[in-house]
């Protein structure tokens, strides 16, 4: 392992690999573009559970028995978990797992806590501290929507650049190694500000810090966005996206044609744009985990994608510094993936 610039750590070609992944999506994820991709697609968000938080830590539970059982690793074997949702105090995460009883972790980063927590696991599994690491993340809209903004019962009328919460929750074994998908670089994000209040403009508030996190990563690494078949943001959705893109081309990171064929959102992707209350498209800590461990990870596999980069990013506000009138500062980490062997 070695570190390259002041944000980046190489994990060495090998060594940290992505054994098995798994998703649970809810069921207007189901509807999308996607829904193939999934390993369980939703008839009901709410699973027979009497709250919608428990619904949400049912997802979490499920995903990460499912990675678990593909990966054949029993979760007594589990050296470290580590994970994150959009709940105060990380509930679904803690309660939702809580019966593994295995040394767990739970971190946060908002919508880009998937990428925070793959690069712990690969900092953990590479320098020998852990052998096998388990990583995911959920969130689910009606959770999401009464903790950061109003809840879903009010009917609260909302605007066209806001993003919907992705229903549903994520997970991964991750081990040293040679596997479907080597985790090579992980870059650690720096806080970005713009300005931004409404928690409606979450998209705007985010392109800065995928835009700074992705121009550090290209930096540390000597590499250019031609050296990716593929970078996916997580959670800008299509106003976001296109914020970004004009970002990267106005700061010099590539020409326009370049950013075009290589830049993407899984906000966007995750849903069809005609589909009802999706606005501007998803967002949420499951957004880019579903996109990423279902639908991209499959791509990977049949050689579609050679070399991945993921940038999530996370919107950092809390009910109380909205409430406060607080601006919204963003962040947003990236974690690049090779095809395994």
């Amino acid at each position: 392992m070695a570190r390259l610039g002041r944000s980046t750590w190489a994990f060495g070609e090998r060594q940290v690999a992505v054994m098995a992944a798994a998703t649970v999506a809810g069921s207007l994820e189901g509807q999308g573009p996607l829904s193939d991709a999934f390993d369980v697609v939703l008839d009901d968000d709410r699973v027979g559970q009497d709250t919608w938080e428990r619904a949400e830590q049912w997802m979490f539970r499920r995903a990460a028995g499912l990675a678990c059982e593909k990966a054949g690793t029993p979760p007594e074997s589990l050296d470290l978990v580590i994970g994150a949702d959009l709940n105060a105090q990380l509930t679904s995460f803690f309660i939702g797992l809580r019966d593994l009883a295995r040394p767990m972790l739970g971190v946060y980063s908002a919508c880009a806590s998937i990428c925070e927590a793959l690069a712990v696991s690969g900092l953990a599994v590479s320098t020998g501290f852990a052998d096998v690491v388990l990583a995911g993340t959920s969130s689910h809209t009606c959770t999401a929507e009464r903790q950061f903004r109003y809840p879903t019962e009010y009917g609260v009328q909302r605007p066209p650049t806001a993003q919907r919460t992705v229903t549903g929750a994520g997970a991964a074994v991750i081990a040293r190694g040679r596997g479907p998908w080597q985790i090579t670089h992980a870059t650690i994000g720096e806080i970005t500000d713009f300005g931004v209040k409404s928690p409606w403009e979450m998209g705007a508030a985010m392109a800065p810090a995928a835009c700074d996190t992705l121009r550090r990563h290209l930096d540390d690494t000597g590499r250019s966005l031609d050296d990716y078949d593929l970078v996916v943001t997580g959670d800008l959705g299509r106003v976001g996206s296109n914020i970004l893109r004009n970002l990267l081309v106005e700061e010099g990171v590539a020409k326009p044609d370049i950013v075009a064929a290589r830049v993407f959102d899984c906000g966007a992707l995750i849903y069809r744009e005609d589909q009802p209350e999706v606005f501007s498209g998803g967002s949420g800590a499951a957004c880019s985990t579903l996109v990423t461990f279902g639908h991209l990870f499959r791509e990977m596999q049949r050689g579609r994608i050679r070399r991945l980069l993921l940038c999530a990013t996370g919107a950092l506000l809390s009910q109380v510094s909205a409430q406060q009138g607080e601006t919204i500062p963003a962040i947003s980490h990236a974690i690049a993936f090779e095809r395994g062997d």
